[in-house]
């Protein structure tokens, strides 16, 4: 009985800690038959858009130059936006544009990520 205790309470204790990553607020949220997703709208963009753009750059090559970087803070500004807003209560946004504006905040992330690798990859070789 006390195993089955503990692994509640490290079920509950990992929800704490992916608290940190999103909110999770149910308004804020897609519910497909009754059942939240376990991430905000604007996450979920997130992690599809970044997730679909490694799919992209596994496939096809990607020239990481000063454009590409300076595209991937465009994409980011959406995102940024909308949350701070949202978050001084400026205006109230749906979960459309928090997915939209996700997706395009996803991508830039990932542009970024890549880019830094790429970056510390060739620090490290010469």
């Amino acid at each position: 009985m006390s195993e089955k205790r503990d692994i509640t309470q490290h079920l509950k204790n990992q929800g704490q800690l992916s608290r940190f990553f999103c909110h999770r607020m149910p308004e804020r949220t897609f519910k497909i038959n009754g059942t939240y997703f376990p991430v905000c709208s604007r996450c979920t963009g997130f992690y599809i858009g970044a997730f679909s753009y490694f799919i992209y750059v596994y496939f096809y090559y990607v020239d990481y130059n000063l454009m590409t970087i300076i595209s991937s803070f465009l994409l980011l500004i959406p995102s940024f936006i909308d949350g701070i807003t949202q978050f001084f209560n400026l205006r109230e946004s749906n979960n459309i544009l928090r997915l939209f504006t996700g997706l395009l905040g996803g991508v830039g992330l990932a542009i970024l990520i890549k880019a830094f690798k790429l970056f510390i990859f060739l620090n490290s070789i010469f």
